[in-house]
């Protein structure tokens, strides 16, 4: 298994990883994973579904489920909407995995069961799962919330910040168990990342 690896410093950057990959981005509510991958694959933000990047990856971001069933379930309770959108991140992510594709996909979530499902589901697709982790200050990623419009409470941020702050020193520490690679980046580093590559 391969853990982080410092990011080079001042110069664009590609990442390489297996052909048909899942890649999860991750990181705090607010950190900036959508608007990252809104600048590598030239998304709006308003898409209510996958998006195909080339002949064999696809881009899935949870606010693209959220977009898909805003209007249908804008009077059911927080919960089940989360539930619902969650349940559709994840079939979409199954369904482009069984097709053969390579998947990058947001997840706000970075708790281990969720972490070991993602893996569980890489491993049943004859594929293998790498973590990407967008790492900014607790206070950074609040003002993301803000700017976005869409913040979470103070209780489940302090959950997402324990949960994150886990996964870190983790992988940190050379293990990034459940997947076969994990790469940190700080905002500067993600500022230079240029581009995902599955090589062939």
């Amino acid at each position: 298994m391969t853990a982080s690896v410092p990011a080079a410093q001042g110069a664009a950057e590609t990442l390489r990883y297996p052909p048909g990959s899942l890649v999860i981005l991750t990181g705090l509510p607010g950190a900036g994973k959508t608007t990252l991958l809104q600048r590598l694959y030239n998304l709006a933000g308003t898409e209510t579904a996958p998006v195909t990047a080339g002949p064999a990856v696809v881009v899935i971001d949870s606010h693209q489920s959220r977009l898909h069933w805003a209007t249908r379930l804008r009077h059911a309770p927080k919960p089940l909407r989360g539930a619902i959108v969650f349940a559709t991140h994840l079939w979409r992510i199954r369904r482009a995995l069984q097709a053969g594709h390579a998947v990058v996909a947001h997840n706000r979530g970075c708790a281990t069961p969720i972490l070991y499902g993602f893996a569980h589901l890489a491993r049943h697709h004859r594929t293998t799962l790498h973590l990407l982790l967008l790492d900014v200050p607790p206070a950074q990623a609040v003002a993301g919330q803000h700017a976005r419009g869409r913040i979470v409470t103070p209780h489940t941020f302090a959950r997402h910040h324990r949960r994150w702050q886990a996964l870190l020193t983790q992988v940190n520490n050379g293990d990034p168990t459940p997947a076969a690679s994990a790469r940190v980046l700080d905002r500067p580093a993600a500022d230079r990342l240029e581009a995902l590559h599955f090589d062939t």
